[in-house]
């Protein structure tokens, strides 16, 4: 009568309830450890082996998470969290996660206490439009063109990561790059495209002071023949070029049969002919440099350099396109369509130089360039890498705030006002509500917490004394200097984050936390339906060759 009844396969393991709860929040945890102790500028690296045997050092929270190979899925969500704060504002991806973690972890009392996880996401919920609220008041204004202002504001942002001890270097670099990529769409909107406008090139060698923005563009590439053509123009008239310039080929394997011996001169005479007719066409508009993205043969290469044009061939695409921008030039897709406004005389100089044991070819110097390379040397590859996530870093900063020019304090001080805002609003909330808001509000304090711990000072008692500093509400700017762990304000310490780094790391870290909150059963071993008469019939009869035969299992009679 009362037979057990199976609905679930055998192969299927559930778990489900409080279990569950407990065991997304203790993953949670663990990934905020990880990186915990990566928040602020007294932080530790971590060196991480990857798959292919190379190493990766960083304090970059989104690149330690990005390597890590995690079974469990709520682990697997957190790290989502900080891939997106990485793509939407490039900062803030170590808060997110450890603010994640803390709210789950506050939010563990309560389901021991059988609240209803949809309660505890209520009042989050509402934590979250409050703390936005905070954050909208205490946020001061800046002038973009202030240089002091947003270069105080990059190194705040980089001051926790590696390159912090080479001071301006980064902080310039980044600005210098993304005011000149910037462009104007009208009503006051200003779009950055750090990705396609901005290359970074890493050269080993050198030291780290010599790396710079170009007011131009430079790749990996030399002249076509070194010896005859010219290697520094001044003011080069340039022409790019997206196709080859060398004689068709047929589109397949092409015969054609002669007759006479003579034809196979005037065939060739006719490749000779319409090689020389393209690069007429060319030398029509006087050019002083010619790339092309695609193939150019020795004869164009001889035509051009006694015309004495240097050419360049087989360039990346991206990079013409950043040449174009730089230069004000237009890539034309066939010569006999060039225009003289398709001509970007916008450079100033045309170089190549050896750095390293490779070549390089720089176009510099340019009028108003909208795209730019930033050239960074250093002695290690590992320490270029890590050069490089940290400027992507500041210059999505520098991003940021060029878009939405707004600042809130640094150093916890955001956070503190807001926990202890919401702590205020918490008492005039009705019902079963109140203590979880409460709890998100004592959550928020995770930041200067971390902060503090990482510089190594007494912890509790200087939370106590931030608390008490902040509950008179009288100064929202008193936070933790990172690197020395002392409490003080921090608009004369000149530590700021951008509006909406912060407005991100809110929004992403508590939506995360309730959605994981909601999670109250997990199936996992489910296996792919196969699609009916699929799995039952092999369409071919299988043929055993010698190579499976000895490899095959030996089944128990």
């Amino acid at each position: 009568m009362n037979a057990p009844v199976l609905v679930l396969k055998d192969s299927l393991k559930r778990e489900s309830g409080s279990k569950v709860h407990h065991a997304n929040i203790q993953a949670s945890k663990a990934v905020a450890d990880i990186i915990r102790t990566t928040l602020g500028p007294r932080s530790m690296l971590k060196m991480l082996l990857d798959a292919g045997g190379g190493i990766v050092v960083t304090n970059d929270g989104n690149a330690i998470l990005r390597e890590l190979d995690l079974a469990h899925p709520a682990a697997k969500s957190m790290i989502e969290l900080s891939r997106t704060q990485d793509e939407e504002v490039g900062d803030g991806t170590t808060s997110v996660i450890v603010l994640a973690g803390e709210m789950l972890h506050v939010a563990e009392a309560f389901i021991d206490k059988n609240y209803h996880p949809t309660v505890i996401c209520r009042a989050y919920n509402k934590a979250l439009e409050d703390a936005i609220a905070v954050l909208d008041k205490i946020a001061m204004s800046i002038d973009v063109n202030d240089r002091a202002t947003l270069l105080g504001l990059v190194k705040s942002c980089i001051g926790t990561k590696f390159t912090s001890q080479f001071g301006d270097l980064i902080a310039d670099l980044a600005i210098d790059a993304t005011s000149t990529v910037g462009v104007d769409l009208g009503q006051g909107l200003r779009e950055v495209d750090i990705k396609k406008y901005i290359k970074v090139e890493k050269v080993p060698g050198g030291q780290l002071e010599d790396s710079k923005v170009l007011k131009g563009v430079m790749f990996n590439k030399d002249v076509v023949a070194p010896g005859k053509m010219r290697r520094k123009i001044v003011n080069p008239r340039i022409i790019l070029l997206d196709c080859p310039l060398e004689y068709k080929k047929g589109e397949n394997q092409t015969n054609a049969e002669l007759v006479k011996e003579e034809d196979w001169a005037v065939l060739l005479k006719m490749e000779e002919e319409y090689i020389e007719s393209m690069c007429m066409q060319i030398l029509k508009f006087k050019p002083d440099l010619v790339i092309t993205e695609k193939g150019l043969s020795d004869l164009a290469c001889h035509y051009l350099s006694k015309a004495g044009v240097s050419a360049i061939r087989r360039l990346r695409k991206t990079d013409n396109n950043r040449i174009a921008k730089a230069c004000g030039a237009v890539i034309v897709n066939r010569p006999d369509e060039l225009q003289e406004s398709d001509v970007g005389i916008g450079a100033g100089l045309f170089e190549v130089k050896k750095i390293g044991d490779e070549f390089f070819s720089f176009i510099i110097d340019c009028k108003d360039p909208k795209a730019c390379t930033v050239l960074l040397r250093g002695a290690s590859k590992d320490l270029l890498n890590e050069v490089e996530r940290n400027l992507q870093d500041a210059m999505s900063v520098a991003r940021n705030i060029l878009k939405n020019p707004k600042l809130v304090p640094g150093g916890g001080a955001t956070e503190l006002t807001v926990s202890s805002t919401l702590k205020q609003k918490s008492s005039a909330i009705e019902g079963i509500e109140k203590w979880p808001y409460e709890a998100a509000a004592i959550a928020f304090e995770a930041i200067p917490r971390t902060l503090a711990q990482n510089c190594g000072v007494n912890v509790i008692r200087t939370m106590t004394a931030l608390q008490g500093k902040h509950a008179n509400g009288d100064n929202a700017w008193v936070g933790i200097d990172g690197n020395t762990g002392e409490i003080t304000d921090m608009k004369e310490r000149k530590i700021w984050d951008a509006y909406n780094v912060k407005a991100q790391t809110f929004k992403t870290a508590i939506e995360a936390a309730c959605m994981l909150l909601r999670i109250d059963d997990i199936v996992s071993g489910i296996k792919k339906k196969q699609a009916p008469g699929a799995g039952k019939a092999p369409s071919k009869p299988q043929i055993e060759t010698e190579a499976d035969a000895d490899s095959e299992q030996i089944l128990p009679d």
